[in-house]
């Protein structure tokens, strides 16, 4: 029985697998977006090699260097634990690296130590990583016994940005007389002591460490690393109460996280999201680019918007939009939210009706030019900087853009005259068909907007008669005023544009 207990400690069952068989492919895609396998091999102090492997986007970003995090199997796991911790961090443009541990899986050695030798070998994959120039930050993921040698590690090396610790034990002798009891092994204490001191003799001669200098609860003292604690409630093997006991010690910022249960059981869906969101605050990765920010416009639904313009400020003034249309009684002091999915089209659709909106932003360009709403064509005719006005020809597209500096036959025909060159003609909201459609879609927008011009007239009257005048007031005078930073944003886009191609 005491030998048992010994293999139990320093010989569980080992990980038998073919890499390319239980591991992610060599080349495959997550998210719409393509990543690769490598592996390696790398040597530690012991002379052991270990299997190691490292996924990362393909092609890696040029001129850019993305954080890691090492994530660290248990004492019977072996590289392919790390496979679901690929699917939640690589999206982020976070890179992962795993390995197994000697004496686990395909690396060499032929017992474990719960950490202690463990953490000599995560030393040398951060050292691996560091001289990689591609690499930023680093953290870890560590679950049972990768959770304590990431403990042990971090105590050591206060450049770890993050650690994720799963499932850890406080002190190794003291779970040694727990599972005595969770087996219902029936011995008397004193003889349960003996026995464990006999094999603290064995396993030091055997895996070369001392089972008494596995103690989590000393280091955890001098650790200022933030981190993130889990742990399963129904976990009888390394009981809740021990993550508990160490975040009670710990010095740095920390978090626990309990769910439902036990110690080899999957973890659910919210406990991954927050290792996400944990790792994402430390390891600051760069943002992700996407595939239509690679492009000539940006796709916002139904608004395409040129790749001048400041996309996050549009969103922003569409939340003001959208708080300004709410209710003024309300006394809620909560931030605006506004969800980035959504089309620019279904924004502006929930803030306002489209013909209310054409009439804002068309009262608003005759406000800035001092000419009343009626006159406003007339205006644009007459002017001669470089401006837009934005009209729709129908309630569900908008954006479309009519004019490029005075009205719409003489845009085009000083687009002819000038020979602007191609980069020139990115300014424009829509990518460039034939003049001649511009110029006669543009008409029949103008007649569809005097159109709309009039039925809201119509309409306005009849709503003054009963609704209240000053609230209203209120509510478009602030319409009116969004309305022209969102104009002024998209025409300093415009302007930044022909003047660069200038």
């Amino acid at each position: 029985m005491i030998e048992q207990f010994i293999n139990f400690v320093i010989r569980p069952p080992r990980a038998e697998y073919n890499p390319e068989q239980y591991l992610w492919d060599k080349e495959f895609s997550l998210a719409g977006r393509t990543y690769q396998r490598q592996d390696l091999e790398l040597k530690n102090a012991r002379g052991h090699t270990l299997q190691c492997s490292h996924y990362l986007p393909s092609p890696f970003p040029e001129d850019t260097s993305l954080p890691c995090v090492i994530y660290c199997h248990g004492n019977s796991g072996c590289r392919a634990d790390a496979n679901e911790a690929a699917v939640i961090l690589l999206p982020s443009n976070i890179t992962v690296f795993t390995l197994d541990f000697s004496g686990s899986g395909l690396s060499d050695g032929n017992y474990v130590s719960l950490g202690w030798h463990e953490k000599d070998d995560l030393k040398m994959v951060v050292s691996y990583l560091r001289s990689n120039k591609q690499i930023s930050r680093i953290g870890l993921w560590g679950r049972s016994m990768g959770a304590v040698t990431s403990l042990l590690y971090g105590a050591e090396d206060p450049s770890i940005a993050g650690m994720v610790l799963d499932s850890a034990f406080s002190n190794l002798y003291d779970l040694m007389m727990e599972l005595v009891d969770v087996y219902k092994i029936r011995l008397p204490k004193f003889t349960v002591k003996m026995a464990v001191q006999y094999m603290r003799r064995v396993i030091e001669k055997k895996a070369k460490f001392d089972i008494m200098d596995l103690n989590c609860l000393l280091v955890a003292r001098k650790t200022f690393i933030p981190v993130l604690f889990g742990h399963g409630s129904d976990d009888k093997f390394i009981q809740p109460h021990h993550s508990d006991l160490i975040s009670e010690s710990y010095a740095g910022d920390k978090n626990i996280i309990k769910f439902d249960g036990d110690h080899n059981s999957s973890r659910p869906q919210f406990f991954y999201d927050s290792v996400s969101i944990f790792f994402y605050n430390v390891l600051h990765p760069p943002q992700v680019s996407r595939a239509d920010k690679l492009e000539k416009y940006y796709d916002l639904g139904d608004l395409k918007l040129g790749s001048g313009v400041n996309e996050n400020l549009i969103y922003e003034i569409l939340s003001s939009l959208r708080s300004a249309t709410a209710d003024a009684a309300s006394s809620s002091s909560a931030l605006p939210t506004i969800s980035t999915t959504k089309s620019v089209t279904e924004l502006l659709s929930e803030v306002a009706p489209s013909a209310d909106l054409e009439s804002v932003f068309t009262e608003e360009i005759a406000h800035d030019n001092n000419e009343p709403t009626n006159d406003v064509q007339d205006k644009v005719n007459d002017q001669t900087e470089d401006c837009f006005s934005c009209t729709s020809s129908n309630r569900e597209s908008w954006g479309r853009c009519s004019s490029l500096g005075g009205s719409d036959e003489e845009s085009c025909a000083d687009l002819r005259a000038d020979n602007l060159p191609q980069n020139t003609l990115d300014v424009f909201a829509t990518p460039l068909r034939s003049m001649k459609e511009k110029c006669s879609e543009a008409k029949e927008d103008e007649k569809k907007l005097k159109k709309n011009k009039s039925k809201i007239k119509k309409k306005k009257k009849k709503k003054g008669e009963t609704a209240d005048k000053k609230g209203k007031g209120d509510r478009f005078e602030k319409l009116e005023a969004l309305s022209r930073r969102l104009r002024h944003c998209l025409l300093k886009g415009s302007i930044h544009r022909r003047h660069e191609s200038s």
